[in-house]
């Protein structure tokens, strides 16, 4: 059995097994599912209609740093640092995006693997790390404003330095999967 086998039984298997023990937790403590869930769903609701004027901020201000070719410079200043843990400078744009925002970077994902296909490093490594980084600024400029959070303290340090932590264990672990080298 490959190591693929034993990811895609996982894969296969994961979700529904939370369910399961999530649903059976909740039955043995006696909590009423339904209404709970329906309770749920009703306040997210209202958290996703409070979030709007955050969203619309972040999306401009996203809009603005990429049509400035700030990303770009900054991208091109750092890919001598980044190929040295065998991260391609074509993944970087998309790595710095996913920073600000899920919906941006999973367009330039899609664009990178259209351009460079499925089963290459950068397309792997892409895929590897939408799964495994966070949308930092987002969060904090969306949940954190409309929740009334003024002071982050380490919320920005702590979220980018998971970010580049996740950014290099998924260029290390594609590389090292796939035999691609440093």
């Amino acid at each position: 059995m490959s190591v693929q086998d034993v990811f895609n039984a996982i894969s296969t298997w994961a979700i529904p097994v939370v369910i399961f023990i999530v649903v059976g937790y909740a039955l043995t403590k006696r909590v009423p599912i339904y209404s709970v869930f329906t309770t749920g769903a009703k306040d997210g609701f209202s958290t996703a209609v409070m979030i709007i004027p955050y969203l619309v901020a972040m999306l401009c201000a996203i809009g603005m740093l990429r049509a400035s070719g700030a990303m770009d410079a900054f991208c091109n200043l750092i890919d001598p640092i980044t190929s040295i843990i065998g991260c391609p400078g074509e993944v970087l744009p998309f790595a710095v995006m996913r920073s600000f925002s899920g919906g941006g970077a999973e367009g330039m994902m899609t664009e990178l693997v259209t351009t460079y296909g499925t089963q290459s490093q950068i397309g792997r490594i892409a895929s590897v790390a939408m799964g495994s980084t966070e949308t930092t600024f987002y969060i904090l400029a969306v949940y954190f404003g409309s929740v009334g959070v003024s002071n982050s303290r380490h919320s920005v340090a702590a979220g980018l330095l998971g970010d580049l932590a996740s950014l290099i264990a998924s260029c290390v672990i594609v590389n090292l999967l796939w035999g691609y080298g440093f």
